[in-house]
């Protein structure tokens, strides 16, 4: 498709204001389209909402929904609003339940009334449960072992039928782990509470308070969990390259998304202390359940099918996200 003739297109970001979701409304306006922000701002923050107009609705809410649907028009849906914390979904499913499928129904029924041709959706690695190989393709049996994930694939069968039933076509982007930031646009990763490795990391060497590291004697190089980093920014720049696919005459898809490349705790505490010449003070905990040795993507479809690719590399993704997070630039 061509950019140059969709200038300022309307396009919902659902979750615009969260950390993947800042990202994408940034790369849909750098390249011409208008993203239309709607978060009901529980986990999304208003700083990082500028990209477009700002919407504060709930996808529990229908008439929200349709009402910003009829104002602006969207030609297309970047469906990214969902509860994200694998533990707190174990303890409080319903919260997931509720949120992440009755929501997206909400969403999708309006998509249906006003005749949405697309949408790209957030999913995650998370559907694939513990893997029986890697590195995971798609082909991967899904079997989530947590509420989270099994939201995640449920969202992936409704996607499925919606397009048999009703026609619209959908990307599934399963994610695996998201990190980085941008901060020269002020975007980065502020979650409360914060779960993930690398800021946490970070915090703990710029603060020089111990993180916790879950398991050392794992079958892997150093006895800690492999993990599968992307950047943010490549994510982003893929939910436009599955808009594109779509708009193009793609058929509904799902896609994993990932670097194909395996970092373990350990590398990732040496890589951090190189590259900031300090130190990342840590002591080892019991594995946590349900925790995998290996979590390794194939994105050869992806790259196939959407004419993507990684651009940044680990390096990177630290780099960003240790200038993002020295800033201290982010809050209310």
């Amino acid at each position: 498709m061509d950019r140059k003739t969709n200038i300022m297109k309307s396009i919902l970001v659902t979750g615009g204001a969260g950390y993947i979701g800042s990202h994408v409304c940034y790369a849909l306006k750098q390249q011409g389209y208008l993203p239309i922000c709607f978060d009901n701002f529980s986990s999304g923050h208003r700083w990082a909402a500028k990209f477009g107009p700002i919407v504060e609705g709930d996808l529990l809410e229908s008439q929200e929904i349709e009402r910003t649907i009829e104002e602006y028009k969207p030609f297309s849906i970047i469906h990214l609003a969902s509860f994200i914390q694998v533990g707190e979904s174990v303890k409080n499913p319903a919260k997931y339940y509720e949120n992440n499928i009755a929501g997206t129904i909400n969403l999708l029924k309006a998509v249906q009334k006003y005749e949405i041709p697309y949408l790209v959706f957030s999913s995650s690695a998370a559907v694939y449960g513990t893997p029986e190989y890697t590195p995971i393709d798609e082909n991967h049996p899904l079997k989530p072992i947590n509420p989270y994930g099994h939201t995640k694939h449920i969202t992936e069968i409704i996607l499925q039928d919606w397009d048999k039933a009703y026609g619209l076509k959908s990307v599934s982007l399963r994610y695996f782990n998201a990190a980085g930031a941008f901060p020269e646009e002020g975007l980065g990763e502020a979650h409360e509470p914060e779960t993930h490795l690398i800021p946490l990391m970070i915090r703990a060497a710029q603060h020089q308070k111990a993180i916790q590291i879950f398991g050392n004697d794992y079958d892997t190089a150093d006895g800690t969990c492999v993990r599968d980093y992307i950047h943010v920014l490549d994510l982003a720049n893929a939910h436009l390259k599955a808009l594109d696919y779509l708009v193009t005459g793609g058929e509904t898809v799902c896609l994993n998304l990932g670097t194909e490349i395996g970092v373990t705790n350990l590398q990732m505490v040496n890589l951090i202390e190189e590259l900031f010449s300090t130190k990342v003070p840590y002591r080892f905990l019991s594995r946590r359940e349900g925790d995998p040795s290996v979590l390794l993507s194939s994105a050869l479809k992806a790259k196939e099918l959407l004419n993507w690719q990684p651009k940044y590399k680990i390096s990177d993704i630290l780099q960003h996200a240790w200038q993002w997070h020295s800033k201290e630039i982010y809050g209310e």
